[in-house]
């Protein structure tokens, strides 16, 4: 099996940036597709976007794009969010998790297989 491990979280004021990272062990962790999602409390967790195991194909939630970046770093087993731009409605726990199906553009948290334990993201006025 595959353990995500989260980092990077913390405080940034509106229109700053942070950058997250999940560390990755496992022997199959270069061919997993892999997701960003976000969750506060009371509401589901939200998709936020998706990168390939080439990192060829990604995939954008509408309401990051232009200002988040997913990327892929086989070498360290490490999946980045570069968030810039960041508004108080980014503000979320944001988790990390990883799809072995090879399927393009899941948003689903089933479609999921593995999950890190998440990392807080706090956008202030």
């Amino acid at each position: 099996q595959v353990q995500l491990v989260e980092s990077g979280g913390g405080v940034v004021q509106a229109g700053g940036s942070l950058r997250l990272s999940c560390a990755a062990s496992g022997r199959t962790f270069s061919s997993y597709a892999m997701g960003w999602f976000r969750q506060v409390p009371g509401k589901g967790r939200e998709f936020v976007a998706r990168i390939t195991m080439s990192g060829g194909y990604i995939y954008y939630a509408d309401s990051v794009k232009g200002r988040f970046t997913i990327s892929r770093d086989g070498a360290k087993n490490t999946v980045y969010l570069q968030m810039n731009s960041l508004k108080p409605e980014d503000t979320a726990v944001y988790y990390c998790a990883a799809d072995p199906s090879g399927l393009l553009n899941r948003v689903r948290t089933s479609e999921y297989a593995y999950w890190g334990q998440g990392t807080h993201v706090t956008v202030s006025s």
